[in-house]
């Protein structure tokens, strides 16, 4: 199944080169035309790309999200339901396939960060836990957009549907702290799992805005995400197949 999506890259090479430009133009937009890092200390470049990186393992849910429904309305799930396969393999290379791009996604924007000034501090094991930390995240966003996909059921739902992932990826602290905010605004922030894996890798990263004791938080919201999410959705797509 995985070799299946891979080779979809390979016939539709401008979707994938799409969804990995879009994270580096939303970086350079943020860090060259519209931040200016209110309640930043130090350079806000080193506050902005962990929360970039952060911000991008919640998007671009899209492609896996209309891959599963056009399988669903164009006949494949029933040919895959006629082979000695797992309910949950379709699911799983689906993930697979979108984890490798997130990867290669993530793998560009560090490189981007460094070349406009970004700079890590901590130990290298420090920075390989911060980059599980955003690949795990990213695993549990995945989970919940399948879910939302087989849910929606058509491919033209899926555009719609995605759009619920813009509270989690905006009212977050991405790009600005919560102390720069609202009192009940800056809260809501504070309670974003997104806002606690940016804390937590900025933390690991030696950035500002890190703050210790994050790591566990950002290791617990998504493995939470996860064991509600996931199961769910092998459930559904079990359902649509028998």
């Amino acid at each position: 199944m995985t070799r299946r999506e891979l080779a979809h890259w390979a016939r539709q090479p401008v979707q994938m080169l799409v969804g990995l430009v879009f994270p580096v133009m939303l970086l350079l937009m943020f860090g060259y035309l519209v931040g200016g890092g209110r309640g930043i200390e130090g350079e806000y470049v080193d506050f902005l790309v962990p929360g970039m990186l952060a911000l991008t393992m919640a998007f671009g849910l899209e492609g896996t999200m209309l891959a599963v429904t056009q399988d669903l309305n164009k006949g494949v799930i029933d040919r895959f339901r006629s082979m000695p396969m797992a309910n949950g393999a379709v699911l799983v290379g689906r993930s697979v396939a979108d984890m490798l791009q997130s990867g290669l996604g993530l793998a560009i924007l560090l490189g981007v960060g460094y070349a406009i000034g970004w700079r890590v501090h901590g130990t290298p094991g420090a920075f390989l836990g911060a980059v599980g930390l955003l690949l795990l995240f990213r695993f549990a966003m995945l989970s919940i957009g399948i879910e939302l996909a087989l849910v929606a059921g058509k491919p033209e739902l899926v555009q719609a549907v995605q759009i619920l992932v813009w509270p989690v990826g905006f009212l977050s602290n991405a790009f600005a702290t919560p102390d720069s905010m609202p009192g009940w605004l800056g809260t809501a922030v504070e309670w974003n799992p997104m806002s606690q894996t940016a804390t937590a890798v900025r933390d690991l990263f030696g950035n500002p805005g890190g703050e210790p004791g994050h790591v566990w938080a950002a290791v617990i919201w998504p493995l939470a995400l996860l064991a509600v999410f996931f199961p769910l959705a092998v459930r559904k797509f079990a359902r649509l197949s028998a």
